[in-house]
């Protein structure tokens, strides 16, 4: 069953984008921010993310020095 949220304290600017990100898409306020929160929700934390990463690092057990990371970088830029 659907919950309501409620945000106090928002700056003024910040509701104004939010309102003008939603007049862009023809939605109203409520529609862009459930869409967004149901965006943001769907996607892992950084922190899990990255957790994930350095599991399938630790599995693969293979390391990449960073020169070699520095060295691949560089060459990409001449």
């Amino acid at each position: 069953m659907p919950v309501q949220i409620t945000i106090r304290r928002v700056p003024e600017k910040v509701r104004d984008e939010l309102a003008a990100r939603a007049a862009l898409r023809r939605q109203s306020m409520q529609e862009f921010l459930r869409q967004e929160l149901e965006r943001i929700a769907s996607r892992p934390s950084l922190d899990t993310w990255l957790q994930r990463v350095r599991e399938r690092k630790e599995a693969a057990g293979t390391r990449v020095r960073p020169s070699s990371i520095l060295q691949a970088r560089d060459a990409d830029r001449t």
